[in-house]
């Protein structure tokens, strides 16, 4: 409520002031800049969805979500260069002493490849699912809040004109204004993305 008062105080104080011609909205643009505090606030809401999210997960997901951190890990190709390296050497008789045991063209290292692949393929799916499901939910958040924003914003506008209409000052000539106060139609913006999809 103290916002409130607040708030429209400082909104006559601006019409007392467009009445003597100054021009204040500089400092008022100036005042509702985000604070470090508050970009802080926000990045926590975020995180902590994520995190969230990420005691939800089933045993599954939590070792796709594992196996995939350590596929896409430097360690991993290293150990897959060496791996090849060696099996090359081996099986091209470049180890004296070392039969070959998978002679070129490599058969059985094609076949082991091709399944370590499709286990890959398959952790990186179920990871990238997981996240994806977690990125619908932020949009769907994201969503929710600026619809609500865009109501409270043609409120706060629909307030400010009738106090400067009760100041006398004529805002019918302003078509941009008769535009903002009215409600966005969150269908009608889904209908005209639905078109513009197709």
């Amino acid at each position: 409520m103290r916002l409130f008062l607040s708030t429209f105080g400082y909104i006559f104080n601006l019409i007392k002031l467009k009445a003597m011609n100054l021009n204040p909205l500089k400092d008022f643009m100036d005042g509702w800049t985000e604070s470090q505090e508050d970009l802080k606030k926000r990045k926590q809401i975020f995180k902590s969805f994520k995190a969230k999210a990420d005691v939800k997960r089933s045993e599954s997901e939590k070792l796709a979500d594992s196996m995939t951190a350590y596929f896409g890990s430097m360690r991993f190709l290293l150990l897959n260069l060496i791996w090849f390296a060696a099996w090359i050497l081996i099986n091209t008789n470049s180890i004296p002493g070392v039969k070959a045991f998978d002679p070129y063209p490599f058969n059985f290292l094609t076949m082991v490849v091709s399944l370590e692949a499709i286990v890959l393929a398959t952790f990186v799916l179920i990871s990238q699912n997981r996240a994806a499901r977690i990125d619908d939910l932020r949009e769907e958040l994201d969503l929710q809040i600026n619809l609500i924003s865009e109501r409270e914003v043609t409120k706060v506008i629909k307030l400010l004109s009738l106090l400067l209409e009760r100041q006398g000052i004529d805002l019918s000539q302003d078509p941009e204004l008769k535009k903002m106060l009215r409600p966005t139609s969150a269908s009608e913006i889904e209908k005209h993305l639905e078109k513009e999809i197709k």
